[in-house]
C-alpha cells in the first residue's frame, strides 16, 4: 500500500485521486505518521439520500412566495434606489 504525505497529498492531488479511482488505497501521514486512508468508495457506503419528489418541494416554495412581498415593485426600481437607505453609489451617496 502506498503512503504520501499530507503535503504532497495537497500538492498532487489530482494525480492521488486518480490512483484512489483505479483501485489503490493510500496511507496518508502527517509528519512521518499514519494518520489517514484514502481509498475508493462503494455504493453500498454511500447514505441515501431522503428527498421529497421535486413537485412537493416546487409547491412548497410557491406557498412561501405567495406569503411574501418583494421590497421593490420592479427592477427598474430596484436598480435605482440604493437597499435599506444605504448609499449605493460609488461615492457612498
Amino acid at each position: 500500500m502506498k503512503s504520501v504525505s499530507a503535503k504532497e497529498l495537497k500538492n498532487y492531488t489530482g494525480e492521488i485521486l486518480h490512483q484512489v479511482e483505479r483501485g489503490e488505497k493510500i496511507i496518508i501521514t502527517k509528519r512521518g505518521k499514519p494518520c489517514a486512508l484514502l481509498s475508493p468508495v462503494e455504493d453500498s457506503q454511500l447514505p441515501t439520500l431522503d428527498l421529497r419528489p421535486f413537485e412537493e418541494a416546487w409547491a412548497d416554495i410557491e406557498k412561501s412566495l405567495k406569503g411574501t412581498r418583494p421590497y421593490y415593485n420592479t427592477w427598474k426600481e430596484a436598480i435605482r434606489k440604493p437597499c435599506g437607505g444605504h448609499g449605493g453609489g460609488a461615492d457612498g451617496s
